[in-house]
């Protein structure tokens, strides 16, 4: 019934819980789940976990806040990316929240995964805080959008203004919504997503963190992304089965899965 867009799994607090996380992913209809890859070193863990499990699915590489770990190249993300299992390229983007100072080693890293983007016909994930401006800027630059002959992705767990929701649409993209929407405080995001139509929406834990309302403050995990879904369901008026039906087949065709 739900599909998780972006989860870690793979990290060590919810990996060493494996067989509860796969189970109450089935208690929830949870049917399947996006494993993202964040760097290399990692990388293996992530497309292991994809392969031992058919309802998972992976993505290769290298997510803005890791400043000190191996650069990918356009080469080894085209390499890795040759799998079935993999359906993704990313995480990927600008974080001006976190790191300061001299950031081009960002903005060019993030334009090598635009690249292995293009070249594997595989979307992006995209990864923006603090950094909408540049983030749009070097989409359009590097050709992300379908309009440009790329093959455009996700905005995950968006956070960002309507205009640049628009903007990211415009190229293609869907927006994904995280359990930061649940949020009391979270009332701009939900005017936000209140405007943007289900057909461009996915759903997301971003798991082990930002576990929705009412688990906030615990850790997060794939079954809890239903309630991502039902909170969207009544914020637009509509049935969580309708939710539920749309973000799924938002996910199976930007990630050319089949049902």
């Amino acid at each position: 019934m739900y599909i998780d867009s972006h989860c870690h799994i793979n990290f060590p607090e919810l990996a060493a819980r494996m067989p509860e996380i796969l189970a109450k992913m089935a208690d929830n209809q949870v049917t399947h789940a996006l494993c993202v890859s964040v760097d290399l070193p990692d990388f293996p863990q992530v497309l292991a976990l994809a392969h031992q499990y058919p309802h998972i699915y992976a993505s290769v590489g290298v997510h803005p806040d890791y400043e000190d770990t191996p650069e990918p190249t356009v080469e080894q993300l085209v390499q890795l990316a040759d799998d079935p299992k993999i359906i993704a390229i990313g995480e990927t983007g600008l974080d001006y929240y976190r790191l300061e100072g001299d950031l081009e080693w960002q903005r060019e890293r993030f334009r090598t995964h635009i690249k292995a983007s293009r070249i594997t016909r595989k979307p992006l994930i995209i990864h923006t805080r603090s950094a909408s401006e540049d983030t749009i800027r070097i989409m359009r630059e590097e050709g992300a959008g379908t309009e440009a002959g790329g093959v455009a992705g996700v905005m995950h767990c968006f956070t960002e203004s309507l205009e640049v929701a628009k903007a990211a649409i415009e190229m293609g993209f869907y927006i994904s919504f995280s359990g930061i929407v649940t949020f009391k405080s979270a009332k701009e995001l939900q005017a936000v997503a209140l405007e943007l139509p289900l057909e461009r929406i996915l759903i997301e834990t971003d798991s082990p963190y930002l576990a929705p309302v009412p688990f906030r403050g615990k850790m997060n995990e794939p079954g809890f992304v239903a309630h991502v879904a039902e909170y969207l369901a009544k914020l637009k008026g509509v049935t969580v089965e309708e939710v539920a039906a749309q973000t799924t087949a938002n996910f199976r065709k930007l990630f050319n899965v089949a049902a």
